[in-house]
């Protein structure tokens, strides 16, 4: 009887972990803009150089939208570090290589899910996260990333983190939306089309302490 008490317990244990908000799959849908144009970095292929101006974040685990300025950085480095999945559109070759210089792990390390990359497996070639915005959810982009630089060169700091963390809204409901039906919608001149794309949960990592939510 008091092995049966000791496995009912475990039992129970295990469903109140399983069930806890905190134990949900910490994963970062991320997007930033940079203070600079790759002209004025000698041209791409450079985007260590760009420096960050923002970075904005949506954790699903705490449900909750952040952005952070340059030097708020260390703050974001530990949510990556230990995420289970970081999310966004074109991060591999761009947004990750820009934080890089910020950040004192690797985060090519963490497990990722380029949205860019899997539409280029998809149809073979690239498209902009507008295109398949307008096609999959109705609406696009609320601006451009060389408007985005000159809020950052004119200090409006309200505008750059609104534009920023509209981007993330939209790459996280496009990212629901391929999680769900497994195929994003995009334009081809003046038609929609469909394309599969291959998406599933990503698994907890392993002994990765998750850091509580900073504010």
């Amino acid at each position: 009887m008091l092995e049966i008490g000791k496995w009912r317990f475990f039992v129970f244990l295990v469903i109140i972990f399983y069930n806890d908000p905190m134990t949900q799959l910490k994963k970062i849908v991320l997007d930033l803009e940079t203070q600079k144009e790759f002209a004025e970095v000698g041209g791409r292929g450079k985007n260590h150089l760009l420096k960050v101006s923002v970075c904005g974040i949506y954790d699903y685990s705490t449900d909750r939208y952040f952005i952070f300025e340059e030097n708020e950085l260390s703050k974001l480095s530990p949510i990556l570090q230990t995420a289970d999945q970081i999310i966004g559109f074109n991060i591999i070759d761009f947004d990750f290589e820009v934080l890089r210089p910020y950040l004192n792990f690797d985060i090519f390390a963490v497990p990722y899910f380029d949205i860019l990359q899997e539409v280029e497996k998809a149809l073979g070639h690239r498209i902009n996260l507008e295109s398949i915005a307008q096609a999959t959810l109705g609406t696009g982009k609320s601006g451009s990333g060389k408007e985005a630089i000159l809020y950052f060169k004119n200090k409006r700091m309200d505008l750059l983190k609104k534009y920023c963390l509209d981007d993330v809204k939209i790459t996280k409901q496009i990212y629901d939306y391929a999680l769900k039906n497994k195929k994003l919608l995009y334009k081809d001149f003046f038609k929609t089309k469909e394309m599969p794309i291959k998406v599933s949960e990503p698994q907890p990592r392993m002994g990765v302490h998750h850091q509580a939510a900073l504010f």
